[in-house]
């Protein structure tokens, strides 16, 4: 059996990709490595929409949000952070660990706060030095409207932006510059079609200077200073994932040869096309403000989750992900987030059709895949 995947992370990597990463290792000191550094530094200026620098460290995108903390902040710093599943608890967990300062708003998974929640927040917590968002909650398949929440806060206060754009970069529209964000970070392991280890992060002017100029946690290797300082020659701090920079260079040009907006309306459209179908196949959505990276469902009545994932994955090849934390064993998970394109979701809603007819479970066959097909034709 052919083995497809279709979580929100690690994604399907291309094989032009994995080509590159196989080629014999070179050395991260010298001219070669520091010429396909500099141009994923400009590529991933490209990606973020951004003429500032974009730090590649080698660690998780969990990595890129802890150093982002720690390199912004100290104790006793408040922060705003926003709970609306897994990864908005994560800011929350991080920012108690290095401010013990953190005015948590938590709100329904499954919902997206609102600008005006933002704006009311700021209000109570004027003396609120950063509020942290995440533009794709990849727990819930939830996105937020991030231009809207960065209005919202600018217009009140100069609490630094802090972004998870972890499952948002790649398929969701970003602006870093216009959109007045201070840190957006993304993983290796979602849009950008690469295996996991490297995390990006995009850093403001504003941010820069706090980072150059102030005083703050004790830091050694996740340092946004010292992985600044060395961006501005090329270079790294320390030893880098080599052969993962050299898949980046690959995965970032494929990028800019489909063109970014090509890239964002490509991900909407196979979202879209994604919840149609499992709506016709009677499936209920769970997010009320659905990602373009991945898609929640909630399991069909009746249905067991260590029987639908088992007859999904040996039976018919197709890896998704679970529900965690309170909807483990109630949703799932599909990811259009990546190296995906019309076929991949028709041949996902077939796979899903195949195992609901395992499992006995009632639906009209061929609903999925017709919704799935019409959408793409435009029917």
């Amino acid at each position: 059996m052919k083995k497809r995947l279709f979580t929100p992370g690690p994604t399907p990597v291309p094989e032009n990709v994995m080509l590159r990463m196989a080629a014999p290792i070179i050395h991260h000191r010298n001219p070669e490595f520091m010429e396909i550094l500099e141009r994923v530094h400009e590529d991933l200026k490209y990606l973020f929409r951004t003429t500032q620098p974009v730090v590649v460290m080698t660690c998780s995108g969990t990595g890129g949000m802890e150093a982002a903390i720690s390199s912004l902040f100290r104790q006793g710093d408040k922060i705003i952070t926003i709970n609306g599943g897994k990864f908005g608890e994560r800011w929350g967990e991080l920012v108690r660990i290095y401010t013990g300062n953190c005015v948590e708003e938590k709100i329904e998974w499954g919902t997206a706060i609102s600008p005006e929640r933002i704006a009311e927040l700021l209000d109570e917590h004027p003396d609120a030095l950063g509020v942290c968002i995440t533009h794709s909650e990849t727990s819930t398949g939830t996105a937020s409207d991030v231009q809207a929440l960065c209005a919202a806060i600018r217009e009140r206060s100069d609490a630094l932006i802090l972004v998870d754009g972890i499952t948002a970069i790649g398929a969701h529209e970003f602006h870093f510059d216009d959109w007045g964000a201070d840190i957006c970070i993304t993983g290796s392991q979602k849009g950008l079609m690469m295996p996991p280890g490297l995390a990006l992060v995009a850093i403001s002017e504003r941010a820069q200077d706090i980072i150059h100029n102030h005083r703050h946690q004790p830091q050694y290797y996740l340092s946004l200073r010292k992985a600044l300082k060395a961006h501005a020659s090329n270079d790294t701090p320390f030893t880098p994932a080599v052969s993962l920079i050299i898949g980046l260079d690959e995965a970032l040009q494929m990028l800019r040869a489909e063109g970014i907006e090509n890239v964002w309306r490509r991900h909407e459209e196979l979202a879209g096309a994604c919840r149609l179908g499992c709506q016709a196949l009677g499936m209920k959505l769970f997010s009320d403000s659905p990602s373009y990276a991945v898609t929640a469902v909630w399991l069909p009545e009746g249905a067991d989750w260590k029987q639908f994932n088992n007859t999904l994955k040996v039976r018919n090849g197709i890896t998704i992900a679970a529900g965690q934390d309170d909807f483990k064993g109630r949703i799932f998970r599909i990811s259009h987030l990546g190296y995906y394109d019309e076929l991949d979701m028709l041949t996902l809603m077939g796979g899903l059709e195949r195992s609901l007819r395992m499992m006995e479970i009632p639906f009209k066959v061929g609903a999925g895949v017709s919704a799935v097909q019409r959408a793409f034709l435009g029917e």
